[in-house]
């Protein structure tokens, strides 16, 4: 149990004298120890480097999609002249796959899991942690709150965001993945702190506990007691349209059969003509309850009956007639059912033809019509490139350019999220790539 003579004598009585053969034992002897205590070293080093590596923020989860090829792939489609919006005479194009990054909605199943596996699960490239290296999720603005400086710089990001493509650039900008994956990821997405709604009960109201609406912009529900603030929220928020116009759209989440009821109170308080849903009833699991009648229902006094139901290849449309209080109202809902889970349409055609039909629904609404009412299942990447779409045909249409980082921009200051994952920002520049040579090749005829 005594000092160890070895280390003694090698480091506190160091030999001045002696023959060639101590020194040189003495020598290997120092060598040995000295290797000894390094490899010590270097192992106490990596325990503790695969330590840090397991507690601190995994950005290759975050960002697993920013260093990696899209999922989709691009044939001559992208050169075809065949009419747009003629769905009998589509070009053939591919089908746009998509990876993990894509999963622009949850399953029933994620309402139980925390916030990072959540977002993991869902694909989102935004942790809900508010951390100093992920920008995307930021507090809301409105409600007298406090922004930090990395928030305010967010917000004045969203605000300031521009980039005017001319159709040559659009189409060049299109086939430049690298590019629009920068943009994309340098884009914050505007999540709300879930903090934000500490209200007990709250939960149900929700189908993923995270994709929260943007306090300024939320769509508030009239009622009798508008102290209970459960009673005045939808997940939903108010969107602008093509030339700042206000409210044009309400973006929100799929109904639950929790919500069916608060749903179309919203419908009715706000006087929407069109309803767009962009998701199928389950994907795996439910995406969204069936919340209209085979025939009559109704929910909250409305009485919502079911006039005519007409089938097309991509989508269906139902026309309702809405009652309530002696006044009745026209309702068109437009269900898009070729938009799989986890991928993106495979042919741009079905989308630009329903983006048309709803414009032109909207043209021959009343004058007092209110917005039109989008969803998807979570209410922010399907529904987010629809709206995009939209906004940006009209104003390739009317200026001849295209801004789509200003209209994604736009749309998260009002709906934290929209246009989810960059396959689908890519997917928007091809579309609307497509679009600028169906009216130039119009034109030109």
């Amino acid at each position: 149990g005594g000092p160890d003579p070895l280390l003694g004598r090698s480091v506190c009585h160091l030999p001045s004298h002696g023959t060639t053969m101590d020194l040189q034992k003495f020598g290997v002897r120092s060598i040995l120890l000295l290797s000894a205590g390094l490899l010590g070293l270097f192992r106490a080093g990596r325990k503790r480097t695969s330590l840090f590596r397991l507690q601190g923020p995994d950005m290759g989860d975050r960002r697993q999609s920013v260093s990696r090829q899209p999922s989709f792939t691009l044939s001559e489609w992208t050169d075809a002249q065949e009419d747009l919006l003629d769905t009998d005479a589509a070009p053939q194009t591919p089908v746009f796959e998509m990876g993990t990054d894509t999963k622009t909605e949850g399953d029933a199943a994620t309402l139980t899991v925390t916030a990072v596996g959540l977002q993991e699960r869902r694909g989102s490239n935004v942790s809900l942690t508010l951390d100093m290296c992920t920008p995307g999720c930021t507090e809301p603005y409105g409600y007298g709150a406090q922004l930090s400086p990395r928030d305010q710089s967010a917000q004045e990001y969203l605000r300031q965001g521009t980039h005017v493509l001319t159709p040559i650039m659009l189409h060049t900008r299109a086939m430049d993945d690298q590019s629009l994956q920068s943009e994309f990821y340098e884009t914050p997405m505007n999540f709300v702190d879930p903090k934000e709604y500490n209200y007990p009960g709250l939960v149900r109201k929700n189908r993923y506990k995270t994709i929260l609406p943007n306090t300024h912009s939320r769509v508030i529900l009239k009622s009798h007691d508008e102290e209970d603030f459960l009673s005045t929220y939808i997940n939903a928020n108010y969107l602008k349209g093509y030339g700042d116009e206000d409210r044009a759209y309400i973006a929100t989440q799929g109904p639950t059969v929790n919500t069916m009821g608060d749903f179309w109170r919203m419908v009715w308080q706000e006087r929407s003509p069109i309803i767009v849903m962009i998701t199928n009833l389950e994907e795996k699991n439910e995406k969204c309850a069936e919340y209209w009648p085979e025939d009559t229902v109704t929910h909250e006094g409305i009485e919502i009956t079911v006039v005519t139901v007409t089938q097309e290849d991509d989508y269906s449309l139902r026309v309702f007639t809405l009652n309530c209080d002696g006044e009745e109202r026209s309702l068109h809902h437009y269900w898009y059912t070729s938009w799989p889970d986890q991928k993106t349409p495979d042919k741009a055609p079905p989308l630009l033809e329903l983006v048309q039909q709803v414009e032109r629904a909207r043209d021959e609404a009343p004058p007092l019509a209110g917005p039109t009412v989008v969803h998807c299942s979570a209410g922010i990447g399907r529904t987010g490139c629809f709206i995009a779409t939209s906004i940006l045909c009209k104003q390739l249409r009317t200026e001849g350019v295209a801004d789509i980082l200003r209209t994604m921009c736009q749309l998260r200051l009002d709906r934290g999220g929209m246009i989810q994952t960059c396959e689908q920002y890519q997917f928007v520049h091809h579309v609307l790539s497509l679009y600028e040579k169906q009216i130039s090749h119009t034109a030109e005829e």
